[in-house]
């Protein structure tokens, strides 16, 4: 009788009881530790398995009181727990297992899940765009720090993780479209979380207007000057491929691909076969686009000219009149051509056409010694080596020097008749008349002369 009482005292109805407590946190978060704790009310009672349960399924069991932890708590833990207890009754072997009253545990969410944006919204090749990773924590948990991290296909854009929200692309190419997502996570607790992927196509802009200029010193195509071929576009993204052309052949001069809207052709030394109409082509992948033509007029500068004197006569003297002629054999006309004498300017002329130009000068006295002169174009001037020219004298003087001359020559006979007279006379036949054939062959025959009309005489000389 005494037994049958304490089973009637001892055992519950429900098999529930104020015996045991289910001891659990009353505000959890994602990324918190959750620690339940099965606590019995009296001591006197050993226990022979303790067991946790979430809506209904054990979690976790043991042979003795001890906790159950969740250490890192996600929102799918939410649910309801309680814990139960089996007793070791020596005196009631039967004895139930005692059950705790359920707990509600709801885990709340940390931050939502992150969402990417883009702006703008059509990224267009060569043009910035701006990623937004948008979320926001708690206000119980404002407290925590977040970070980002922006993903492309798999790849961490940037430097990786940061504590900004927005990450800002300069310049967006056709190479960057792909899938786009970024993440979010807290250090402590450590949560993370994934936004959904995003496809981001970056749309390329074809190339039009294309223009070719030059780029010269002072604006002229000089021989042996580098000239810049400039060829441009207004619009076009992406990497973009320029060609020059000539237009008589159409052969490519030049090629270049770069990112950029404008490309550069060097021609180190322009040469005068350089000369002609040159076109450009821009091609970004939509198909080339043509320039218009644009003619190259190569510029020759004067080259040292050659000065030649023409003078009347072998020996030119004062009076005459010579020529001076200057000729650059290579120069882009016109052509200006200036005259020195002993580095003193005389004058100047032009050849419109090239070619030589020619001075005349009537020659003075102080027209004697070195002569010069210069070829310029605007290319800069050339001067020639130096041409002596001396003079003789005056035409008058030079006739009085020939008259003296033919004198000197005819008194050449006149000494030697001179001469033989004086011989002649020392050396006479002292009877002239008595011995006629000695007479000196020196002397021609005497004629008598004839008797006077008036004396009537006559005598011999």
């Amino acid at each position: 009788m005494l037994l049958w009482s304490l089973l009637v005292i001892f055992a519950p109805v429900d098999g529930k009881s104020d015996w045991l407590t289910l001891v659990a946190p009353s505000a959890v978060f994602e990324g918190d530790r959750i620690d339940l704790t099965c606590q019995k009310k009296n001591d006197w009672w050993k226990v022979k398995r303790v067991s946790y349960y979430k809506d209904g399924e054990e979690l976790q069991f043991s042979s003795e009181l001890s906790n159950c932890s969740i250490q890192r708590a996600v929102l799918s833990d939410s649910g309801t727990y309680h814990c139960a207890v089996s007793p070791v009754w020596p005196i009631f072997p039967f004895q139930k297992e005692k059950t705790s009253r359920s707990v509600r545990i709801e885990v709340q969410e940390l931050f939502p899940r992150p969402v990417l944006t883009v702006s703008p919204f059509r990224a267009i090749e060569g043009n910035p765009v701006t990623l937004t990773c948008e979320t926001k924590l708690s206000p119980q948990r404002s407290d925590a720090q977040l970070r980002f991290c922006f993903f492309r296909d798999g790849r961490a854009l940037g430097s990786g993780w940061s504590s900004s929200p927005e990450l800002r692309v300069p310049a967006m190419w056709s190479g960057d479209s792909g899938s786009y997502w970024c993440e979010a996570e807290t250090v402590t607790p450590s949560v993370r979380k994934q936004s959904l992927q995003s496809q981001i196509h970056v749309r390329r802009v074809p190339v039009s207007n294309v223009s070719l200029e030059m780029r010269a010193p002072r604006g002229q195509v000089i021989e042996g000057r580098n000239l810049v071929l400039l060829c441009s576009v207004t619009e076009g993204t992406g990497n973009i491929t320029f060609s020059w052309h000539r237009e008589a052949t159409g052969t490519s001069v030049g090629k270049k691909t770069q990112r950029s809207l404008s490309g550069e052709l060097e021609v180190p030394a322009v040469q005068e076969r350089d000369a002609g109409r040159y076109y450009c082509r821009a091609d970004n992948g939509h198909g080339p686009i043509q320039s218009k033509v644009l003619s190259i007029l190569v510029r020759i500068p004067a080259s040292r000219p050659i000065l030649s004197i023409t003078a009347p006569r072998a020996q030119a003297v004062e009076g005459d009149v010579v020529e001076l002629r200057c000729e650059a054999q290579r120069g882009s006309p016109p052509l200006l051509y200036r005259f020195y004498h002993e580095d003193v300017p005389l004058g100047n002329s032009s050849a419109p056409s090239g070619g030589g130009a020619s001075f005349n000068l009537s020659l003075t006295a102080e027209h004697s010694g070195n002569y010069s002169c210069e070829a310029d174009n605007g290319l800069g001037a050339q001067r020639s080596e130096v041409v002596p020219l001396s003079l003789s004298g005056t035409s008058s003087y030079r006739e009085e020097h020939v008259t003296d001359r033919a004198l000197g020559l005819l008194g050449v006979p006149a000494c030697v008749g001179a001469a033989l007279l004086f011989y002649c006379r020392f050396h006479k036949t002292p009877d002239f008349h008595t011995n006629h054939h000695d007479a000196s062959p020196c002397l021609p025959p005497t004629r008598l002369p004839e008797a006077s009309a008036m004396g009537g005489q006559q005598f011999q000389t």
